[in-house]
């Protein structure tokens, strides 16, 4: 009921342009000193220090000649300063003498230089961490100081010292130093185990700080969805530590291709923003102005936030690249052209360096709850981490030329086209004003004008040339009627409209597709006038070859340009294809998601809007029978009876009847006039708690009827007194808007929740959200977040979309980031969507009144959004009419939309089924894949389908064995059924299992037909059978000869006999047959 409150926002974007800036010097830290360790000679000044070093690397013992002179008594030092990936400046050796004796004289000394053990030594059993160490200064100076002063700090010394000097030690990697001798004897046990690690040299992951944050083409529709990425720390520990050095100190990279198709309509539209885990905007926020100006914002150290300005505008209907670096308190920005030459260049510099952590939050390419994305196409995205590039250093390409070049030649067709029409009814509408002068004098010309033919424009201003270009058009436009008065729609989009309409109307008929390739120029026509119901489908025909031939790089075109200009069904079409990484589409979870978040967010607010072409979403699958039968319309058998139940006052019948026709359900079209009256009826009449809900509910939000939120609150408190939980819902939901009384709200809300309503549920966390929740200090989004998972679980629709939120995010700790999660909580959502219900109740009825073409038409065009039960009609369709798929469908339609049909997370069992015999059987063009088809089977088995175990059986009755993999799948425990004859047992009666047992299935005769075939080749093989057959043996060779004894000892009297006897029956058995010559075995 309630909908989800703005989420808190970020600081308001700095609007100041600092523009007198003043150079900064870099990192000021107390840590480092400014030095100039140059020895400058100076004629007059006698004292010096010289340092040599023969092998200049960092070993122990390693030997260093001190020459110097000192004119007077001197104090000699010498000290050696690290910096390692930790810290910087740190004195790892010291050493200091006197000389007050040897003046001016030049002395030398040898001095062996001692290191820690880990800065020399390779890790060992006691050595457990040696130091990567990156510079070692060893310094030499000379002070005249007195032996008093002999232990001051050696700082002061060095900036005091008459004579200095300095020289640079190499470090040795970690690997190439040599193992201690600790002179110490280790246990049997820690020797053997450190000789097994002894002398590995540990690989640091192959990584790199260049991230490829887009690939892809992106198109952003200037809505409050985008791309969001997140990233994590280094694996490779160098990288990890200097990025964490450069927290206060950024050093960092972004290259960004764009094709902005319009400059922000609004304050600020955003580029790319970093968020933070407080929810806040954090370095760096580029967005783009009213102008065209870049806006960029970062978060300061001490922590507030500043934003600058650039003195020129992006270019707009042009590939160009957009490059920002970071250096401390130093921004660089570049525009480049696609010839890669600059064509702007700013730099801005401030005192203050930035606060940069990029793993503490995530960035967003285009829009977000907190602001409206650019209106234009993302190209390639690079981010370098950790270094600053110059343009020319930067390697991010624009890789796809074509659909690039595609892109530009679309926009300047469509601004030739827009101008015609624009231009075209600009003169039609003046040659109309002329002549309507003269109407208001002559009666006769005004019944003209009003019964006649419409003005039309038959003197072309336009040259020939572009005549003939566009032939299509102007011969459109002069059809069209531009009388009408103006309604505040945009003239272009509305002759888009009306393009459009007349080349559906033209496929929907009896063989409408045969008019598809003359139909292609009237959509892209239509598609240049801003109306991309026309661009989809112009995609939908290029990428399956839809009375075409198949062009993907078309196809992309149309699907990008369409879910720029907001088609829902276009978006749905990127989303699906991104998120399963087909077509030759790449897989991409975060793009995925942006196209489908803009999409479920859309759904909640299309429920709210009772207007346009929507309706309610159904499963229907024409191979359900029962449910077929159950569709109906206003004059059907169904919806007269519930009219007849409904008018005699039974409120099952008057609540189904209002809910088909106010969301549009079981073919009934949308009429929510109607539906209130329903509710009005069963409200007043009935007293039945659901209708007078539903009642209360449209009189509170004026949907279809005048708000009456007095008689709306005495209907909603006389359904919740009826116990209903969504009314108890609904009272909350008063306090909460109407009277601002949260504590009542939260009261009620709370009861609705015990009784099992989501909506409460989700109402509970926006209170939490919004920190108003009675009796808790400040919002609390961990609470929150339960709530609204708590709702989405009951499936909740602003829930799950906050919950999807949460996944792409990783902000939340109880929701680790899962974009595949992420994706498949907001696609759940946007397949709800209404006009996405229309086209499918549109392929439906088209179905069931035989219209063949138009089914077909409008299938394709859901099942390409990724809709899974328009994907399996689809292929059933074209099994039930491959002469159709044939003749109009460049792909093979039953392959691919089965194909399609199994990807997805609810696929039916007979999808899987029928590709399981595609790949048992080999279908078409494609091999034969016993595996992939036992895989299938499983799967449908698991979906509960006995065939498919059914067909296990049958696969493993033909000598085939089935993987262990899946085997585990379908959780058969191998060591208890080792042998095929168990594992066949198993199948049969789990296939019984899952059928129908009140009466006699396929499963249940393979079952008993099993086990009577055990129970033979029981008795064949048992030691009884082998006695049996002896002893009946036996008694039959007895038998045998004592018949032939008896018949012996008769033989001479009884053979004359014998042969008189045998005469009449053979003649009898002659007569027999030739009296029935054609049944010659009659007799036997």
């Amino acid at each position: 009921m309630r909908p989800p409150a703005e989420p808190r926002r970020p600081p308001p974007l700095l609007l100041v342009l600092v523009s007198n800036f003043v150079l900064s010097f870099g990192k000021e830290t107390l840590q480092t000193t400014a030095v100039t360790p140059q020895f400058q000679k100076n004629m007059d000044y006698v004292d010096f220090i010289y340092l040599n070093i023969l092998e200049k690397k960092v070993l122990n013992n390693s030997e260093v000649s001190v020459q110097y002179l000192c004119s007077k008594p001197c104090i000699v030092s010498l000290e050696a300063v690290a910096s390692s990936e930790f810290r910087t400046g740190v004195p790892v050796y010291r050493r200091r003498w006197k000389d007050e004796k040897n003046l001016y004289v030049t002395r030398t000394r040898q001095v062996h230089l001692k290191f820690p053990s880990i800065m020399v030594y390779r890790d060992d059993y006691i050595i457990r961490n040696s130091i990567i160490v990156h510079s070692v200064i060893l310094y030499a100076w000379i002070s005249h100081r007195s032996a008093s002063n002999y232990g001051e700090e050696q700082n002061e010394d060095y900036q005091a010292a008459v004579a200095k000097n300095y020289t640079f030690l190499e470090a040795v990697p970690p690997f190439e130093r040599p193992y201690k001798d600790h002179k110490v004897c280790l246990q049997w046990g820690a020797d053997y185990l450190w000789m097994l690690q002894a002398n590995r040299i540990p690989q640091c992951p192959h990584e790199t700080d260049g991230v490829q944050v887009l690939e892809f083409i992106y198109a952003s529709s200037g809505e409050k969805t985008g791309i969001v990425k997140k990233f994590e720390q280094f694996e490779n520990r160098e990288l990890e530590t200097v990025r964490q050095h450069q927290i206060d100190y950024p050093m960092f990279t972004i290259s960004i291709w764009l094709y902005l198709l319009h400059h922000c309509e609004k304050d600020l539209c955003g580029i790319l923003y970093f968020i933070d885990s407080k929810e806040m905007y954090g370095t760096p926020a580029v967005f783009l102005n009213e102008e065209g100006y870049v806006h960029i914002q970062m978060h300061l150290m001490r922590g507030d936030d500043l934003a600058v300005k650039t003195s020129f505008s992006l270019p707009l209907k042009q590939w160009f690249r957009l490059d920002l670096s970071f250096k401390g308190g130093q921004i660089e920005v570049s525009s480049v052209g696609k010839n890669l030459k600059r064509h702007h260049h700013q730099s801005f510099t401030f005192r203050e360096d930035f606060y940069y952590d990029d793993t503490a939050g995530y960035f967003v390419l285009g829009g977000s709850g907190y602001v409206n994305g650019i209106e234009a196409f993302f190209g390639p995205v690079r981010y370098y981490r950790l270094n600053v590039l110059e343009t020319e250093q930067i390697s991010n390409p624009l890789h796809d030329k074509d659909t690039v070049e595609q892109i530009e030649l679309y926009y300047e067709r469509c601004m030739d086209i827009q101008d015609i029409v624009h231009d075209y009814r600009y003169i039609v509408r003046q040659g109309e004003k002329t002549h309507r002068s003269c109407y208001y004098e002559n009666y006769y010309l005004e019944l003209i004008h009003k019964y006649g033919e419409k003005s039309k424009c038959d003197a072309f201003m336009w040259g020939k040339e572009l005549r003939e270009k566009y032939h299509t058009l102007f011969k459109l436009l002069q059809k069209m009627d531009f009388s009408s008065p103006d309604d505040g729609s945009d003239t272009v989009v509305e002759v888009g409209r009306r393009i459009f309409e007349k080349v559906v109307k033209g496929l929907s008929s009896a063989n409408g597709l045969s008019n598809l390739g003359s139909s292609v120029p009237l959509l892209v026509d239509s598609s240049c006038c801003g109306y991309h119901k026309a661009s989809y489908f112009l995609a939908v025909i290029f990428e399956t070859g839809l009375g075409v031939p198949v062009d993907r790089i078309k196809g992309l075109l149309y699907s990008l340009v369409g879910a720029q200009g907001n088609e829902r069904l276009s978006v749905m079409n990127l989303g699906y294809k991104h998120y399963q990484g087909i077509n030759n589409y790449p897989l991409d979870l975060e793009l995925s998601y942006a196209y489908y978040s803009n999409i479920a967010i859309k759904t909640s607010l299309d429920q709210h809007n009772i207007k346009g072409e929507q309706a309610f979403v159904e499963t229907i699958r024409l191979m359900d029978d029962e449910l077929l039968k159950a569709q109906t319309k206003e004059n059907g058998d169904v919806f007269m009876w519930l009219k007849h139940e409904a008018t005699r006052g039974n409120a099952a019948a008057q609540q189904r009847l209002a809910q088909m026709l106010f969301w549009g359900q079981q073919g009934v079209a949308k009429n929510p006039e109607a539906a209130i009256e329903w509710y009005a009826k069963g409200a007043i009449e009935t007293e039945d708690p659901v209708l007078i809900y539903d009642y209360a509910i449209v009189l509170f939000k004026g949907q279809g009827v005048k708000k009456n939120i007095k008689l709306a609150l005495e209907l909603m408190k006389k359904a919740a007194a009826k116990g209903l939980p969504q009314a108890v819902n609904g009272l909350g939901w008063y306090y909460h808007n109407f009277k601002r009384d949260y504590k009542k709200a939260a009261k009620h809300w709370l009861i609705a929740e015990e009784l099992g309503n989501p909506d409460a549920s989700y109402n509970l966390g926006v209170l939490y959200l919004d920190g108003i929740y009675p009796g808790v200090p400040g919002r609390n989004q961990t609470v929150a977040a339960r709530y609204f998972y708590k709702a989405a679980q009951g499936g909740h629709i602003e829930g799950t979309l906050r919950c999807s939120l949460y996944y792409i995010t990783g902000n939340m700790e109880d929701f680790p980031r899962d974009p595949e999660k992420a994706v498949i909580w907001a696609k759940h959502i946007a397949e709800k969507n209404g006009y996405l219900g229309h086209v499918i109740r549109k392929a439906l009825n088209a179905y069931l009144e035989l219209s063949w073409h138009e089914a077909l038409l409008h299938y394709i065009l859901a099942a390409e959004t990724g809709i899974e039960v328009s994907q399996s009609n689809l292929a059933h369709i074209c099994e039930e009419r491959p002469d159709l798929a044939r003749k109009y469908l460049a792909t093979d339609c039953v392959w691919r939309y089965y194909n399609f049909s199994v990807s997805q997370v609810n696929a039916p069992s007979f999808a899987y089924l029928k590709m399981g015999d595609f790949y048992y059987y080999g279908y078409q063009n494609q091999s034969r894949d016993l595996e992939l088809s036992m895989r299938m089977y499983a799967q449908a088995a698991l979906e509960g389908d006995s065939q498919g175990f059914f067909n296990l059986a049958l696969v493993m009755e033909e000598g085939n064995s089935i993987p262990s993999y899946i085997l585990d799948h379908l959780e058969i425990d191998q060591a208890l059924h080792s042998s095929n004859t168990s594992l066949l047992q198993e199948l049969y009666y789990r296939c019984w299992n899952n059928s129908n047992q009140e009466s006699i299935s396929p499963c249940s005769l393979a079952l008993l037909y099993f086990y009577m075939r055990v129970l033979w080749n029981n008795v064949l093989h048992s030691t009884l059978i082998y006695f049996m057959g002896t002893f009946l043996l036996s008694i039959l060779v007895a038998f045998a000869v004592q018949s032939f004894q008896s018949l012996s000892g008769n033989d001479s009297e009884d053979s004359t006999r014998a042969v008189q006897q045998d005469e009449p029956t053979l003649s009898n058995d002659l007569s027999q047959q030739e009296s029935n010559p054609q049944s010659p075995l009659g007799t036997s």
